[in-house]
């Protein structure tokens, strides 16, 4: 899959049409395979008058995550210009038709057969079931190629719209089961039973053993704040007893709630988990309750709104409206005056030098232009010394990292190409003291020591060494690098820290966490200072619709927040979603999170305290800023790249308009006259 990453960018940007009249037309369309199926697909196009074009060239790829195009699902052989069935279930691809070095594209629908069942196992979780008590059953499927799918992943998108057709049926060999319409199972009555499943004409059975309930009274306690907010997570404790007040150990208390808010205009909105966890989502009564069978036990709580929101001001900006503007680092320079630099995307290779000392007067002052489409990444050295730019698109082919001298930042000078195992492009890169992690091709990264800048030594390389490996991004802090992996999600890397022994020329991975969506494109470490709690905060990048750099885009995907506390056990356990926006590059400090949420602009979220559920429902929100401008490259058009905080202030770049930073009040903002109507 070599340089398939550079490639696919290239292929996914491109802004040229063959002509707003033409389409794609190829039998793709609801086309089905089988596993292990190689296909090659006809694909043409045609104008508004039927007439046939042939396609000077054909290129596929999966359309998930952002740059995807091989992997799990399926492989894609362009020199034979061939797919192969890999994972089954319902999926998109794109055909991207190339003519007169012009381009247009189509989503088709592709399924991938499933294999039929072979075999079900049947699976209680409770050694000891009770009347009165729902039974939570999973079932264990193993197909005729003895792939073993667990039941989450057959009520998957894909296999729920494969198999809605399927026979399935659930049956008890007596009364003293209750099987609803939806296959919920009840204990009813003490006793033996057997239940017995159908499922794509495969039978299972599993006998049942069921005791009297033993439970007579519940006593519920919880941890909790003395005023509890929208987002504060309580704890809920409960124990069983029997008629004679034994504590009843070895049975699983069931959690739920109800509420009513104090908007009569909303509904009460939370999440309680079944270890006792409770957060309310909006200002409201909630009765939390503790139950087993028909006892129960209930306590009320009252939840107000967090009021967190602070007003966020832009009081800075560096203009760049001719190009698009990509990523950018803040830095103090060596005469302990703050400075910035800039990329920039599909345009002529150049990256802009800033002085930032007076956020509210950024004056550019120096730039640098080198021989590639797009500068995507910049770092700078933690002395203010190097500079490390990143390249795309060179017309050479050697694209590499550019090392510059920013010891006087008013004139910057180039010192080292270095482009070994890094022509297929570098997308993204990481400045850790003197090693450089630069990424090859989207496939892997390299790392470099760069104690000598004019002399880049190579190390140490790490890999997934899996077929349709790719990573998007690299993050470096106390010995570990979060390396994220698009489907492959992110992996934690040993290269110095000692946790698992390795270092920059020996990069052990010892943790690793993935996600359905696959799109995984950056992560960023982060340890609570209000709880000492570990997370790798994960994000998402997803362009539905592909990427338009002449329009606006619609963006999707958000960030997970993982509990890494236990790195052999990680834990997703809260989100920061913007309805109808996605997510893209981000900052967190003080237990406040900086992210720029491209069309949705810079967000500012209150990550303190315990963390559960949905971030933004809950009123974590302090304030926000749209970062569009009259005379940006698409003007008032937001698409904020990322932020990152510095000296207290928020810095950000926006594809359309340049650099630009804001403050954050220390006063709540004046809503007063929102939605008044003004004569």
């Amino acid at each position: 899959m070599k340089n398939n990453i550079l490639l696919l960018i290239f292929i996914s940007f491109s802004t040229l049409l063959f002509s707003q009249e033409k389409s794609v037309i190829s039998d793709l369309d609801e086309l089905k395979l089988d596993i292990g199926q190689i296909y090659k697909p006809t694909t043409y196009s045609v104008d508004n008058q039927g007439k046939k074009y042939d396609c000077e060239r054909v290129y596929y790829y999966y359309k998930k995550g952002a740059f995807s195009m091989t992997g799990k699902v399926m492989e894609f052989n362009r020199a034979n210009g061939t797919i192969k069935a890999v994972e089954p279930g319902y999926h998109e691809v794109v055909a991207i038709c190339y003519g007169s070095g012009k381009s247009i594209r189509r989503t088709f629908n592709v399924t991938i057969n499933y294999p039929k069942v072979k075999s079900i196992d049947i699976i209680t979780e409770n050694e000891s079931i009770y009347t009165d008590t729902y039974i939570p059953l999973s079932y264990k499927i193993t197909d005729q190629m003895d792939v073993v799918r667990d039941i989450d992943y057959w009520k998957s998108d894909n296999a729920e719209r494969y198999f809605s057709n399927l026979e399935f049926s659930i049956n008890s060999s007596n009364d003293k089961l209750n099987i609803d319409d939806s296959n919920n199972v009840l204990a009813v009555k003490a006793g033996s039973a057997t239940i017995n499943v159908v499922f794509d004409g495969v039978k299972s059975s599993k006998t049942i053993n069921i005791k009297k309930n033993p439970v007579t009274n519940i006593n519920l306690s919880l941890q909790k704040p003395e005023k509890v907010r929208t987002g504060d997570v309580i704890n809920l404790k409960a124990d069983a007893y029997d008629k004679r007040g034994n504590l009843i150990s070895n049975i699983k208390l069931k959690y739920s709630f109800t509420g009513k808010s104090f908007d009569k205009s909303n509904s009460a909105s939370g999440l309680i988990l079944q270890d006792g966890r409770f957060v309310g989502d909006v200002p409201g009564k909630y009765i939390l309750t503790a139950s087993f069978g028909n006892t129960s036990k209930s306590k009320i709580i009252n939840v107000f709104q967090r009021k967190v929101q602070r007003e966020v001001k832009k009081i800075g900006a560096g203009s760049v409206n001719d190009k698009h503007t990509s990523d950018f680092w803040v830095f103090e320079g060596v005469d302990k005056r703050d400075y910035a630099v800039t990329g920039t995307w599909g345009a002529d290779g150049t990256a802009y030098f800033w002085d930032v000392t007076n956020p509210s007067d950024i004056k550019k002052i120096d730039s640098v232009q080198v021989d590639a489409r797009t500068v995507n990444d910049v770092k700078v050295s933690p002395n203010g010394k190097i500079a490390i730019i990143s390249r795309e698109g060179a017309s050479n082919r050697k694209n590499g990292i550019i090392i510059i001298d920013v010891t006087n930042p008013y004139d910057v000078k180039i010192i080292k190409e270095y482009t070994k195992n890094l022509t297929g492009g570098v997308h993204n890169l990481f400045i850790d003291e003197k090693h450089v992690y630069a990424l090859s091709a989207g496939q892997k990264y390299y790392i470099l020591n760069i104690e000598d800048p004019t002399n880049p030594i190579e190390v140490g390389m790490f890999e997934l060494g899996k077929e349709g490996q790719a990573i998007h991004d690299v993050w470096v802090e106390d010995g570990i690098a979060y390396s994220s992996n698009w489907r492959d999600g992110v992996y934690l890397v040993d290269v110095g820290n000692g946790i698992a022994g390795g270092t920059p020329s020996n990069p052990v991975a010892f943790g690793n966490y993935t996600y359905d969506s696959g799109a995984n494109h950056a992560t960023f470490p982060f340890k609570s200072k209000s709880t000492g709690k570990f997370y790798a905060v994960m994000g998402d990048e997803i362009f539905p619709n592909g990427v338009n750099p002449n329009g606006t885009n619609e963006t999707a995907g958000f960030l997970h927040f993982v509990d890494f506390s236990d790195v052999k056990n990680p834990v997703e356990i809260a989100r920061y979603e913007l309805p109808g926006h996605g997510s893209h590059n981000y900052w967190i400090d003080n237990d406040i999170l900086y992210v720029g949420m491209y069309t949705g602009g810079v967000r500012i979220v209150d990550i303190s305290g315990d963390l559960l559920g949905d971030l933004y429902k809950q009123g974590r929100e302090i304030g926000y800023i749209l970062t569009g401008t009259a005379d940006g490259y698409i003007p008032n058009d937001t698409m904020v790249w990322g932020a990152q905080l510095y000296k207290g202030h928020v810095f950000y770049s926006d594809f359309n308009t340049g650099i630009g930073v804001a403050k954050v009040s220390d006063l709540k903002p004046n809503n007063s006259m929102t939605n008044q109507y003004v004569d």
